[in-house]
């Protein structure tokens, strides 16, 4: 697809894309033709409440469910346009689209050691490569000032928002081209909160971040579009300031409102 097309007007770039997919746990079917694109460079959100679907949607992106025996999925996800369950390696797709998850969970080891640790996976040896790596990681996830002098004591000493933004930190030294955040803030204070969305907001200049959240004032705040799942389902999805001011239909109206959930 063109930047500019013949008129001028920028098109949007997709970078996933899923048709009708399905996903059954057994005979129970937790995800009912679910159907969307997602954009490059923005922050798309994932509202709803729990047990609707939204993280084990994430998980699908990530072919994280590959590793649950009962599990099957029908429909197409596609990255850059590539069916990732029939053309894609999935070491080469979890390196390409990273996870953060709900708890910040550092490895037992130094902050230097979890952000180097990727890279060591994917064969980079040469310290000095690794030192550089580790300052870009974790000054992208705004955190070198704050543990530059403690890069080899343990991961497990720093504040849980620090340990968050190791763990995006961690992600970021792989070079991913998407990351997903299940969410992200659920366990951190609210400095910690404003610390992780500033960073959102600044990161999506050179990642696609889809972020699952329950917060919808944090919805509202860091995603460009929104879409709102119900048992399984995406009701609802559009820019995020049409979704929360002008919702088409009731569910996601009663949903945005307060009326459950």
């Amino acid at each position: 697809m063109k930047d500019l097309p013949m008129n001028g007007i920028s098109e949007k770039k997709i970078k996933l894309q899923t048709v009708n997919l399905n996903l059954y746990y057994g005979e129970m079917r937790a995800l009912k033709n679910v159907s969307i694109e997602i954009e490059s460079n923005r922050v798309t959100a994932f509202i709803g409440p729990s047990g609707c679907g939204k993280s084990t949607f994430l998980k699908t992106i990530d072919r994280m469910n590959d590793l649950i025996d009962y599990v099957r999925i029908e429909g197409k996800v596609y990255y850059d346009g590539i069916d990732i369950y029939k053309d894609y390696d999935v070491t080469e797709l979890r390196k390409k689209i990273g996870m953060v998850f709900q708890k910040p969970n550092p490895f037992p080891m130094t902050v230097y050691d979890n952000v180097a640790y990727g890279p060591r996976v994917h064969g980079i040896k040469k310290k000095s490569v690794l030192n550089e790596i580790v300052e870009r990681g974790l000054k992208a996830a705004v955190l070198w000032d704050e543990v530059k002098d403690r890069l080899h004591k343990p991961a497990l000493g720093l504040s849980g928002g620090q340990q968050q933004r190791l763990c995006i930190a961690r992600v970021l030294a792989v070079e991913p081209d998407v990351i997903l955040m299940d969410e992200p803030t659920s366990a951190l204070d609210p400095i910690s909160t404003a610390k992780i969305e500033d960073l959102i907001y600044e990161l999506k200049n050179n990642y696609t971040i889809i972020i699952v959240t329950h917060n919808m004032q944090q919805a509202g705040r860091i995603s460009d579009t929104t879409a709102f799942f119900l048992v399984g389902e995406i009701i609802e999805a559009g820019p995020t300031d049409h979704l929360f001011l002008h919702p088409q239909d009731k569910r996601t109206e009663d949903y945005i409102s307060g009326r459950f959930g």
